[in-house]
């Protein structure tokens, strides 16, 4: 019996490893070839390591994918040595590798749009899309994502501020460099791709509201704290039937915060009743301010 579920046990960490590759590869994939139809070839720098290796492209025509990995590599690096350890793993190296690789590789496809707006939306989709697999594999594909979080640590600036100034100079830079319309147009494209990883990871809302019935609820309290960093909250229940007392945990999170929340319950608990639902407006510490 013990070498039975120890199998099983194998067997499912073998399938959570092709899962999670999967989703890595397939993510990179798409955002690599949504770059080379849609947004290259219409000069769409909308932010990132690929926006700048837009520019780089049209000003001294060096090949995108070797201004990514240029950028990409020495970021994972500094990333683990001012960051700490190997914190982010061997998935954001595959994510970093692989993703500047499909882009050479697909270099001479074409779509045959040549209407900025709809290389601005359509690539913006495709990027957005890309960017949820990925993050639904914990996973990222390094640039500014590690950029963000160096800058953070340094200047206590927040990950999402950090971000936005980068992908902002980019798009400044852009409109110097292609005209002030390319540039509006990369700002479409910035705002496309954002509400399109919100969709992939969360629905059409703008956080999400966990609430879980355990018989381990203090290991999952403790799990959802350390882990995914959320506050969580214990509400008193009984059960409808039982009439039994059942207590229920509830948790807000934001995107990319879902899957991990969801896979920190599972491995705890793989019995426990979760239900994860939409909420419009969060206003508190870790989420919008009081005041907006």
């Amino acid at each position: 019996m013990r070498n039975k579920h120890r199998n099983h046990r194998i067997r499912g960490k073998k399938w959570d490893f092709i899962y999670t590759y999967a989703h890595i590869l397939t993510g990179s994939a798409i955002v690599a070839i949504s770059f080379n139809l849609f947004l290259l070839p219409n000069k769409i720098a909308s932010g990132g390591v690929s926006g700048f290796s837009t520019i780089i492209k049209h000003v001294f025509g060096f090949e995108p994918a070797f201004t990514q990995w240029s950028l990409n590599i020495p970021l994972f690096i500094m990333g683990i040595l001012l960051l700490g350890g190997l914190k982010y793993g061997i998935k954001t190296l595959v994510g970093t590798l692989f993703l500047p690789f499909v882009v050479l590789i697909t270099s001479g496809w074409s779509s045959g749009v040549a209407d900025p707006l709809l290389g601005a939306i359509f690539g913006g989709i495709g990027v957005g899309l890309g960017l949820g697999i990925v993050f639904r594999a914990n996973a990222s594909t390094g640039g500014t994502d590690l950029a963000a979080q160096i800058v953070q640590k340094y200047t206590g600036i927040s990950i999402g501020a950090a971000v936005f100034i980068m992908d902002g100079l980019i798009v400044i830079a852009s409109a110097f460099t292609f005209g002030l319309e390319l540039a509006l147009y990369a700002l479409i494209s910035l705002f496309v791709t954002g509400k399109t990883i919100d969709i992939v990871q969360m629905g059409v809302g703008y956080a999400k509201v966990a609430l879980i019935i355990s018989e381990h609820q203090d290991q999952v309290k403790d799990g959802i704290l350390l882990e995914v960093d959320r506050g969580v909250t214990k509400l008193n229940g009984y059960g409808g039937y039982t009439n039994e007392k059942r207590d229920v945990l509830m948790c807000v999170v934001n995107q990319g915060e879902v899957t991990k929340l969801k896979q920190i319950v599972k491995s705890i608990d793989p019995k426990a009743f979760v239900v994860v639902t939409n909420a419009t407006e969060v206003l508190g510490e870790g989420f919008k301010g009081s005041n907006s």
